[in-house]
């Protein structure tokens, strides 16, 4: 075996008719049931030939159930600039899916919360612009910075902007004025003449 392999189990687990089938269980994944599908009319009267074998991965649990306490926990947490991919890939907590549709659906309330929530992100991301250009880069060896580095936190910055723009673009999004300091004059000239002929 390589030594880069992924480890696999296998055991037997029985289906709807009682037969055992094979529990696939390699490391890092959900283990799988290894299903094969018959179908009829094979080769001669009344043989069935096997279809390819099917990997279909278990079912996961139902749809997390919406709670005060795990709505006011997203929200403190988005508050804090965590992203709601990580809190989802949290233990316990819900889908983004499942988060989305309660937003959308308004359950609760919880949409204006979590567009407060929305809000106070994109400040606590300007404060981390703040933060990371207050950074000094590493040193390399030979004393000079790390170019890597610099480049690195500058891409850092520039991504918190970038957001900050299209997130609040009324606060943070590039202000572009369009002041006119003249007279326009209008005529408008239609195809019917005038009333007074002199």
């Amino acid at each position: 075996m390589k030594p880069d392999a992924k480890q696999i189990t296998r055991t037997e687990a029985p289906d709807a008719g009682g037969s055992a089938l094979p529990v696939v269980r390699k490391e890092g994944r959900r283990p799988y049931v290894r299903r094969k599908e018959v179908r009829a009319g094979g080769q001669g009267e009344g043989s069935q030939a096997p279809r390819p074998v099917v990997e279909t991965p278990r079912k996961r649990g139902g749809q997390t159930v919406y709670t005060q306490e795990l709505a006011d926990e997203i929200c403190l947490r988005l508050s804090n600039g965590e992203s709601l991919n990580a809190i989802c890939k949290t233990t316990g907590m819900p889908g983004e899916a499942t988060v989305r549709d309660w937003q959308l659906n308004d359950l609760n309330g919880f949409a204006a919360k979590y567009a407060h929530a929305r809000i106070a992100q994109a400040h606590r991301w300007a404060e981390e612009i703040v933060t990371l250009s207050d950074m000094t880069p590493p040193l390399t060896p030979d004393g000079r910075y790390d170019s890597g580095a610099v480049a690195h936190q500058r891409l850092m910055v520039d991504t918190r902007k970038w957001l900050l723009s299209k997130v609040l673009p009324k606060v943070y999004g590039d202000r572009v004025n369009l002041d006119h300091a003249g007279e326009i004059t209008l005529t408008v000239i239609t195809g019917v003449p005038s009333a007074d002929k002199s």
